[in-house]
């Protein structure tokens, strides 16, 4: 009997205006989206098209002007700031591109940090906190600060305190944004493990097409609302031409013709 996938995001006819003195920007208009638990999406898209807004928005950061969203089942966008608190500890993990590490903490400090909010003993917070960096491959430098870690490292370590609480949602902004390809590429490969391996739901934010190559899906944000699914292969390396799945169809249609 087939196991029934469970959505871990869903956006329904979500809206977000931003006020500009006498001027109204519509930022997401009607942007719907539904991520299962084990599903790794890329979300791709110009600069300031409302990849940054649409993430603050399912983690909670910030308020949709209209709509729907559901984390891990549980409607958001009802929480008072107490309650909302509670379910980005424990329902949603965030991996920035700036890693945001506290810089007097050593790396297994920074990986504590989420569980003392939830007063985890410190044997087993420590426990919990080196075998996340065992998972992302850097629990030799548990010690270390994050000025004597490379900028891969710290993504990594950031990684790890992003799962501190076994969230079900990760979120990930330009995750690769200032690390060199070979490095980006393990971080992405990272964060697909966890994916699939950890049932969990991983929503990533990108200009990067090979980070939107890795992904299950890809999708294109565009005109404020999440437009066809996109075609990896598509995806030009130069990150200029980007095609919906029925603008691909389209074109390879022609091409037999022809």
């Amino acid at each position: 009997m087939a196991t029934e996938k469970l959505a871990a995001v869903e956006c329904i006819d979500v809206r977000r205006d931003f006020q500009d003195g006498s001027r109204i920007i519509k930022v997401l208009q009607g942007t719907n989206l539904t991520v299962f638990r084990g599903e790794f999406v890329a979300i791709v898209g110009a600069s300031g098209s409302g990849k940054t807004t649409l993430l603050n928005l399912i983690g909670g950061l910030d308020t949709p002007t209209s709509g729907t969203i559901l984390v891990d089942g549980q409607d958001i966008t009802k929480l008072n700031d107490d309650a909302m608190s509670e379910v980005r500890r424990h329902k949603i993990g965030v991996l920035f591109q700036d890693q945001h590490l506290l810089p007097i903490f050593t790396a297994l400090e920074n990986v504590e940090v989420p569980m003392l909010l939830d007063n985890i003993p410190a044997e087993e917070r420590r426990e919990r906190a080196m075998k996340l960096l065992e998972t992302v491959l850097v629990s030799h430098r548990f010690q270390h600060m994050p000025h004597e870690l490379s900028g891969g490292m710290r993504s990594r370590v950031a990684l790890a305190r992003a799962l501190a609480n076994d969230p079900a949602v990760l979120l990930c902004d330009e995750p690769t944004g200032d690390l060199d390809h070979k490095t980006g590429g393990e971080i992405i490969q990272l964060m697909r493990d966890l994916a699939k391996n950890q049932n969990r739901a991983v929503i990533a934010a990108t200009h990067d097409p090979e980070t939107a190559r890795m992904a299950d899906r890809i999708l294109l944000l565009r005109d404020g609302v999440l437009v066809d699914e996109l075609v990896g292969d598509f995806f030009k390396t130069s990150g200029v031409d980007v095609g919906t799945r029925k603008e691909y169809r389209k074109s390879t249609t022609k091409e037999r013709i022809d």
